[in-house]
C-alpha cells in the first residue's frame, strides 16, 4: 500500500456556482496526485499537492519522443449521496498494458487505484450534484529524462487530476452523424493503437476536423491495411446490430479495447443477444442498411456511456439507421450503464467501487 503524504490547497479555489456550465475538461480541482519513477529505484514518493504546473526542462524527452499514455475515468455522486468509480481496476490494467508497450514501467493496479481513490475522497466537493454530471479523472503518465535521443527513459511521472464535468446529453440523447473515413488511418497491426496513447489522437486529429467541416461529429475509422473493415470511432468503440445480432470489431492489436465496450458486451451476453467480435467490412455495413437490416448503431466510451448513430456516410454513400431515433438496445444499454453509476439502480455486476460519503 502507498504511503501517500497529503499537502492541502491552503486557498482553495471557489467552486463553480452553476452547474449546468460545467462543459468538460475546462475547470480542474484543488489538488493532484503525482509519484516519479527512478529506474533502479521503482515508483516512489507518492504525494497529494496543490494543483499548479509542472516545471520541465525544454529537452524533457516526453516532448520530443512522445513517450507517454493516459487514461479517462470518472467518479459519481449516487442518489444516496456516495461517490463512487466505476471498475477502475480495469483501467489500472489497461493502463498497465499500454505501458508496457509504450517501454513505460508499470503503474501497479492496486496503487493506481489507491491513488485515484485517495484523491477523489479528498476532492469529494468537487464531484458535481446535478443529474448527468461527474469527476471526470485523467491519470497520466510521462517520460521526463531531459536529453535528446530515441530511446525509453529512465524517470517517469505520473499524475492524476480532476475535472467536474457536465451532463453530456444535457438536452437529451441526440443521435449523430458518422463519416466513414476511407483516406487516413488511425492505426495498424504491430502499431500502438490499442494503447491509450496522445500519438493516437494527434494522429487522428486531421480526419477529425475535415469530419466536422462536413457536418459529422465523429470518424469511423477502418482498418489501417486494407481500408475495409470498421474498426472504432474518434472518441469511441462501435457496435453495430443487424438483422437481431450484435457486431464489433475485436480488440486485437488496433482498437482500444473500452472498458465501456466491454461491459455493454458482457450486459448484451447477459441479455441473451449474439455478440461477435471479429471482422466487419463496412460494405456489409452499408448493405445492411439499404436492406433495412441495420437496426442500431452506437458508440460506447466513459465521456457519453452510449451514442447512437442515425447516419453513416462512405464514398459519398449514405444510410440511415432507425429513422434517426436512439433504438431501443441502445436505451436500455444507456438506462443500465448510467443507473449503475449514478446508483439509480443495483450494481448486478459487482461494478461498482464506493470511495465515501459525499
Amino acid at each position: 500500500m502507498l504511503d501517500i503524504k497529503i499537502t492541502k490547497n491552503p486557498v482553495p479555489k471557489a467552486k463553480p456556482a452553476d452547474e449546468s456550465k460545467l462543459g468538460f475538461g475546462k475547470i480542474f480541482s484543488d489538488h493532484m496526485f503525482l509519484m516519479d519513477y527512478t529506474d533502479g529505484r521503482g515508483w516512489h514518493d507518492p504525494r497529494i499537492v496543490p494543483y499548479a504546473p509542472i516545471p520541465m526542462d525544454p529537452a524533457t524527452v516526453v516532448f520530443h519522443y512522445a513517450q507517454e499514455l493516459f487514461e479517462g475515468m470518472k467518479a459519481y455522486r449516487s442518489v444516496d449521496n456516495v461517490i463512487q468509480l466505476f471498475r477502475p481496476e480495469c483501467n489500472a490494467q489497461r493502463m498497465q498494458d499500454s505501458s508496457d508497450r509504450m517501454c513505460i514501467p508499470q503503474v501497479p493496479v492496486e496503487d493506481f487505484v489507491q491513488a485515484v481513490k485517495t484523491l477523489v475522497e479528498l476532492e469529494k466537493d468537487w464531484v458535481p450534484h446535478s443529474d448527468g454530471t461527474s469527476l471526470y479523472i485523467r491519470p497520466f503518465v510521462f517520460a521526463t529524462d531531459v536529453g535528446l535521443g530515441v530511446h525509453a527513459s529512465k524517470h517517469y511521472t505520473f499524475c492524476v487530476i480532476c475535472a467536474p464535468s457536465g451532463a453530456y446529453y444535457a438536452e437529451g440523447i441526440d443521435p449523430v452523424r458518422i463519416y466513414v473515413e476511407d483516406e487516413y488511418i488511425r492505426a495498424a497491426p504491430g502499431l500502438t493503437g490499442f494503447t491509450k496513447c496522445g500519438g493516437n489522437y494527434a494522429a487522428s486529429i486531421k480526419a477529425g476536423e475535415e469530419a466536422e467541416r462536413k457536418g459529422f461529429a465523429q470518424v469511423l475509422w477502418l482498418d489501417g491495411v486494407e481500408k475495409k473493415y470498421v474498426e472504432e470511432v474518434g472518441s469511441m468503440n462501435i457496435l453495430f446490430k443487424i438483422d437481431g445480432k450484435i457486431y464489433t470489431a475485436a480488440c486485437t492489436g488496433t482498437v482500444l479495447p473500452g472498458v465501456t465496450r466491454r461491459s455493454c458486451i458482457e450486459l448484451l451476453r447477459d441479455w441473451g443477444y449474439e455478440v461477435i467480435e471479429g471482422p466487419l467490412a463496412i460494405a456489409d455495413v452499408m448493405k445492411a442498411g439499404r436492406e433495412g437490416k441495420l437496426e442500431e448503431v452506437f458508440g460506447t466510451g466513459t465521456a457519453a456511456v452510449v451514442s447512437p448513430v442515425k447516419e453513416l456516410d462512405w464514398k459519398e454513400d449514405k444510410v440511415f439507421i432507425n429513422d434517426g431515433k436512439i433504438g431501443p438496445v441502445t436505451q436500455k444499454l444507456y438506462d443500465t450503464m448510467t443507473g449503475m453509476q449514478w446508483g439509480k439502480i443495483p450494481d448486478t455486476k459487482g461494478w461498482i467501487v464506493p470511495v465515501c460519503k459525499g
